[in-house]
């Protein structure tokens, strides 16, 4: 696992250092191999479904950190800072998909620690997307669209990991589905806000944050009335900040 993140790390590198009109490409092919290494690396741990649910969230951070790159200035400095954070951050990934196959089969006492990682990288990875979706300065609706595709992406495997079964359940399904729709109707909606495109993007973690944290705790039979209250209390905060802070113009 660590040579297939430090080689997925060099490719990124790799990627970014052709010219500008490969590099949407490249990024696409650089995705697809993300998958194949990653499956290599696990190939003797995971089976059926576990070919998408454990292996899909470190594709998408590889297009998530492939895609933000090209937003970035073009220094040695970003350049070194991005391809030590996608190596370790990818080490990370392949570690809790490792760990999650396993506990598919038998209960290990890593299997918490890999779900917080997992829960963490999931709302890094869409950070990056939702900047990244922002920046292209697409329509409204378009912008719905590919929030509600990259969040459902990211929250089934995430919705999964509670109870690693065998099939991607109904339950699992209905979730994310409904849930990347609600996260696409907000972006549509703080579209038309003065806001800029990081506030955009934070907020919209922080609902997704709300979100998968309130749904994983429900899978696990763990949503107790406190814990409930304090996620919307975050909500709260999170929506008056962004309206106290906009640039309304009055």
């Amino acid at each position: 696992m660590v040579l297939t993140a430090a080689g997925l790390g060099v490719g990124l590198l790799l990627a970014q250092s052709a010219p500008l009109e490969w590099r949407y490409p490249l990024i696409g092919l650089f995705s697809a191999a993300t998958w194949v290494l990653a499956a290599w690396s696990l190939r003797d741990g995971i089976s059926g479904i576990e070919w998408i649910t454990v292996t899909l969230p470190s594709v998408l951070f590889t297009a998530s950190m492939g895609l933000f790159y090209i937003l970035l200035p073009q220094s040695w400095w970003a350049r070194g800072a991005v391809m030590l954070f996608f190596g370790v951050g990818q080490y990370a990934l392949l570690l809790s998909a490792n760990i999650f196959s396993v506990a598919a089969i038998r209960t290990i006492a890593l299997l918490r620690a890999a779900s917080a990682v997992g829960f963490v990288m999931t709302l890094v990875t869409a950070f990056f997307l939702y900047d990244t979706i922002w920046s292209f300065r697409l329509p409204f609706w378009e912008v719905g669209v590919f929030v509600w595709a990259a969040s459902w992406a990211l929250l089934l495997p995430a919705l999964w990991s509670v109870k690693l079964e065998k099939r991607i359940n109904r339950g699992v399904l209905m979730y994310s589905f409904w849930q990347a729709v609600l996260v696409g109707v907000l972006a549509m909606g703080i579209a038309f806000w003065p806001i800029t495109i990081t506030v955009s993007s934070l907020f919209l973690c922080t609902m997704l944050y709300i979100l998968l944290g309130i749904t994983q705790h429900y899978f696990a039979d763990r949503l107790f009335p406190r814990m409930l209250w304090e996620y919307v209390t975050i909500g709260g905060v999170v929506v008056a900040t962004v309206l106290i802070t906009a640039g309304w113009g009055v």
